[in-house]
């Protein structure tokens, strides 16, 4: 876990990686990949009120376009909103 600790109602992501081949097998140039939608909760911001989403390690769905993107240390991260958050994925 690094260093970055979201503040408010803000909730940091690990989004996961996007498919590199349709179901049929044909491969996705990078400039074609949609953005990912689902990611790994790594911190949550101290005003967070669903305590659904508090749970660090939580794998959830998100809106598509939605959230900040980051480099930190060549790593990509999301910093979210909490209502950004569409649902959690059992």
């Amino acid at each position: 876990m690094e260093n970055i600790i979201p503040i408010s109602e803000r909730i940091l992501i690990k989004p996961l990686k996007a498919e590199n081949k349709t179901k049929s097998g044909i491969i996705i140039p990078e400039n074609a990949k949609e953005n990912p939608q689902e990611g790994i909760i790594l911190a949550v911001g101290n005003e967070v009120k669903n305590p659904l989403l508090k749970k660090v390690g939580e794998k959830v769905l998100f809106k598509k376009y939605s959230g900040t993107k980051i480099n930190y240390k060549q790593k990509k991260y999301l910093i979210l909103h909490q209502t950004d958050i569409l649902a959690i994925i059992n």
